[in-house]
């Protein structure tokens, strides 16, 4: 029993005396960095917030658009009128058009999934809270967000009739079918 206990104290011992001979010191690693630092000729480029190109924002925030939005249907008979002008426009003209469409679609099913993650988020914690008055306001926030939920979903569905109304209306007015995919 002694002799194993001797000979796993010399091992770890040979081990480490191993370890510390074959590792550098600080000061040497030192001296090998500032060596290769002095054989770099030129930095590399720095970014700067001046550097940076800016991008504009949104003109109108997703919220604030469907609030200057008319409230009722016959308030706007502007694509009808538009029709017999959009039946002359280019290729460019009606990419452009669907790619927008597409983009707020895009736009608006991200926020739906966002919504939802707050909403499922929200529901566990009415779920973990035993307060009245906190499970009162997170229920009230719950419902904020569910009824966000519903009217980003009628945005949806309007985005999704208007891609399919561009669609028909450059069938209808000539248009190859690939302008508008």
């Amino acid at each position: 029993m002694k002799s194993r206990r001797t000979l796993c104290i010399v091992t770890a011992l040979s081990l480490l005396a191993w370890v510390a001979a074959s590792a550098q010191s600080l000061g040497a690693v030192a001296k090998q960095e500032e060596a290769r630092r002095k054989s770099v000729k030129a930095a590399g480029k720095v970014y700067t917030n001046d550097s940076l190109h800016t991008e504009p924002g949104p003109s109108t925030p997703p919220a604030a658009a469907a609030a200057t939005e008319p409230a009722n249907s016959q308030a706007a008979p502007a694509p009808a009128a538009d029709a017999s002008a959009d039946a002359k426009k280019d290729e460019a003209s009606w990419k452009k058009r669907v790619a927008t469409e597409r983009e707020s679609l895009e736009r608006a099913k991200s926020f739906a999934e966002a919504l939802q993650s707050r909403i499922n988020a929200l529901t566990t914690d009415f779920t973990n809270r035993a307060d009245p008055a906190q499970r009162a306001q997170v229920g009230n926030d719950r419902q904020k967000a569910l009824a966000e939920l519903d009217r980003v979903k009628k945005e949806i569905e309007a985005h999704t009739k208007a891609i399919a109304d561009i669609q028909e209306e450059a069938r209808k007015a000539g248009a190859p079918a690939g302008w508008v995919r």
